[in-house]
């Protein structure tokens, strides 16, 4: 099954091609997984469902960067931490191919150089890339003609995948839903970017059409700030997390349920308001650093700042007054709407309204805000998919903007769901059973950092999966969303438990990787990448040694080991999972994991580069994330690259053996290793360069590899490696991976 998108077809005619199927943008409600009870085709409704479900997100979002008056404005940073806005208008659409073709669903791509350059976002992760120097951006007309070429492939490929009901985790139709959930995230997270952009630089007013004015519409209400009186909560128990037979698609970090008992409290009746906030801004808030934490304190030095980001101070003097910068419009700051600020801010107002009133303030848990959700009397309480309304301003469903803090009681507190994001001082973790998605792996797992802060309740444009009392988000404490706060009041010593500091890997698969490159030797084996290293090595004149890539670097190991002989080396690998694990031993950090010893019983290690005296190499390592197959122009120049156990796990072999020799320097080396054992779960049968019968005659992978790479490369040297993975203390895997050494250039 592999459609194809009409290159000929333009923008304009693909969006009025799928007109009927993206009408009544909002309020849009995200797909149950289960069949409708009520239709005569359950299957064949759920599909219609999905497709109007992708369309309107594909409409919607374009609806979005539409408001950008000129294609110059796509290209500017205008947030630092963040990438030009083209590649966020692009991003959502790359990541449908991506996911389908490394699940196997299609096996060509729309446009191969978009969608290695778009693959990846930025969260500041170490191997993220926000280096200018490494893009050559498209133009705007590229991305959009990108853009409707992959909406009618994806079309096509929803009308004619197979479909069961419920849809699961291993369905294509998941596939489809992570698309339209993760273009969603950034339907708001670039909705954020724009509020940064010069109001100049956006289509507003007479300039929309009337629809276009309708979504995009701004609250114009705003007045004095109103009492904000702390309530009580009462102690009670509540459920975290998402159950596996829940009816709504999930990031893996939702699922798992676990039980917290919450002590009571008090909470504001609202959330905090931008003249609630003023006052410690008045009172000296950003000067004085009693009231930040040390990490507050590094973030205020950094960045100078003197009051929230989206206030604009104008004037001088007694005439000096604060505005707000929302998405369309600048106006006097409306002092009965919720203040937006990050983390860092947050935790700064508690500490100073801590010590103006004499009581333990602070920032709400994760349990105290599901605590507070379970306050809502029922009228109030349903979830998105059983809204007929939404209670709050959510769901883009009241206008393109915050709106007052009062505004939508919900039993005894207001905006308990909608308006901004609430900032919770919960460091994101893993509920227990804890699973990546396979496709997937690097939505949650790199901020399970302790970096990380949870936000919950939604904004005024969280849709789909973000308005689910079940949404799981979180962004570094220094970082901007559409969030504010609601501060709690608890007794000390009667704080609610929560699991924060699980930072120890417990990833089975991560840790038996670990095991395999820094563990103790097994049966009498050398350690692997380290013997890896050391044969190669021999082949590499001292002039040489530059610059090396390990591509399918895995867990950093074999980087480290080659970095003690190269001035630098890149380290890719398209698991995110195991890219942290070598970034935080790069980053000097001890790395806690657990091995399986017998049954359940476990045995704990820690390792380090300084233990293996590896800590000079460490800075010689940059670690990035990327498709073997599909690598950005960037990676090139390389006096040596090693593929270590990577040949006969990838999607298209000869691929990546055809585009490799183009980023090696004349005389260079190209390295490969493995054991050669080909399986149809990793590698399409017909794609394995050897381990089967071609014209009914065997063809091994060390044929099909001279047969691929004579024309350009010559072999130097063909080795046996053993090597040993540890599965349990008296189970271990014994094989033998043969390593070939090729020179480029004959």
């Amino acid at each position: 099954m592999n459609p194809t998108a009409s290159a000929a077809t333009s923008p304009d005619a693909v969006r009025a091609r799928f007109a009927s199927l993206s009408a009544g943008l909002v309020p849009t409600k995200t797909v149950l997984l289960t069949a409708d009870p009520t239709a005569a085709d359950p299957v064949a409704a759920k599909r219609a469902e999905l497709r109007r479900y992708y369309h309107q997100t594909c409409e919607l979002y374009e609806r979005l960067f539409a408001l950008i008056r000129d294609d110059a404005s796509y290209y500017e940073r205008h947030e630092p931490l963040r990438h030009p806005l083209i590649f966020y208008f692009a991003h959502p659409a790359v990541f449908y191919i991506n996911k389908l073709i490394a699940g196997r669903y299609i096996t060509s791509r729309v446009d191969p150089r978009i969608e290695a350059m778009m693959a990846v976002g930025v969260d500041e992760m170490s191997w993220d890339d926000l280096n200018t120097a490494h893009y050559d951006w498209p133009s705007v007309a590229a991305v959009r003609n990108y853009r409707a070429g992959v909406r009618e492939q994806v079309d096509a490929f929803i009308e004619s995948m197979p479909l069961e009901l419920p849809i699961g985790q291993d369905s294509p139709a998941w596939i489809i839903l992570m698309g339209i959930e993760h273009e969603r995230i950034h339907l708001e997270t670039s909705s954020v970017i724009m509020r940064l952009m010069p109001l100049d630089d956006l289509r507003q007013g007479g300039e929309l059409a009337a629809d276009e004015q309708q979504l995009w519409a701004i609250c114009k209400r705003s007045g004095p700030v109103p009492a904000n009186d702390w309530l009580p909560v009462a102690t009670q128990t509540v459920r975290l997390g998402k159950p596996a037979d829940d009816q709504t698609f999930g990031w893996d970090n939702e699922y798992g349920v676990e039980e917290v008992a919450v002590p009571e409290f008090r909470a504001a009746r609202q959330l905090v308001s931008n003249g609630e906030f003023l006052a410690f801004v008045e009172d000296g808030g950003y000067a004085r650093e009693e009231w930040w934490t040390e990490e507050g304190r590094g973030w205020l030095h950094y960045t100078r700042a003197a009051h929230p980001k989206f206030w604009l101070r104008r004037g001088t003097g007694a005439a000096a007054a604060y505005w707000q910068r929302n998405l369309l419009n600048e106006m006097p700051l409306p002092l009965n709407w919720p203040v937006e600020v990050n983390c860092l801010e947050a935790q700064a107002y508690c500490a100073w309204l801590a010590a103006r009133t004499g009581e333990n303030v602070q920032l709400p848990t994760e349990p105290h805000w599901y605590a507070l959700r379970q306050t809502l009397p029922p009228a109030f309480a349903a979830d998105q998919p059983d809204w007929t309304r939404a209670p709050g301003n959510i769901n883009l469903e009241h206008g393109a903007s915050s709106m007052p803090v009062d505004a939508f009681p919900q039993g005894d507190f207001c905006d308990v769901i909608g308006n901004v994001w609430q900032w919770t001082r919960t460091p994101i973790m893993p509920f227990k059973g804890f699973e990546v998605h396979p496709l997937y792996d690097d939505f949650s797992a790199p901020t399970f950092d302790g970096r990380h802060n949870l936000i919950k309740g939604g904004s005024w444009i969280a849709t789909g999966n973000e308005a689910l009392a079940s949404a799981r988000y979180a962004f570094r404490r220094h970082f901007f969303q559409h969030a504010g706060f609601r501060p709690i009041i608890e007794e000390p010593g009667n704080e609610a438990v929560t699991e924060g500091s699980r930072l120890y890997e417990t990833d089975q698969l991560v840790t038996q990787y670990l095991e395999f490159h820094f563990g103790p030797e097994a049966l009498g084996i050398s350690n692997f990448p380290r013997a890896c290293v050391e044969t190669a090595i021999r082949h590499v004149p001292q002039d040489r040694r530059q610059k090396c890539l390990d591509i399918g670097c895995s867990v950093g190991r074999s980087a480290f080991e080659f970095a003690r002989f190269f001035g630098h080396v890149d380290a890719v690998d398209f698991s995110a999972r195991f890219i942290q694990s070598g970034v935080r031993l790069q980053q000097g950090s001890d790395l806690i994991y657990e091995i399986p010893t017998e049954g359940e019983l476990t045995l704990s290690r820690t390792i380090s580069l300084g233990r293996l005296g590896l800590e000079d190499a460490g800075s010689r390592v940059l670690f990035m994330q990327g498709d073997a197959c599909n690598l950005k122009a960037v990676y090139t120049g390389y006096d040596l690259v090693f593929a270590g156990n990577l040949i006969d796990r990838l999607y298209d072999p000869a691929l990546f053996l055809d585009g490799i020799a183009s980023r090696i320097l004349a005389g260079g080396l190209l390295v490969i290793t493995s054991p050669y054992t080909w399986l149809e779960d990793y590698t399409p049968k017909d794609k394995w360069i050897g381990g089967r019968r071609e014209h009914g005659e065997p063809l091994s992978t060390l044929a099909g590899l001279t047969r691929l790479l004579e024309p350009r490369f010559s072999l130097v040297d063909r080795e046996d490696v053993p090597f040993v993975i540890r599965e349990t203390a008296r189970k271990h895997q014994h094989s033998i991976a043969e390593m070939t050494i090729w020179r480029l250039g004959r």
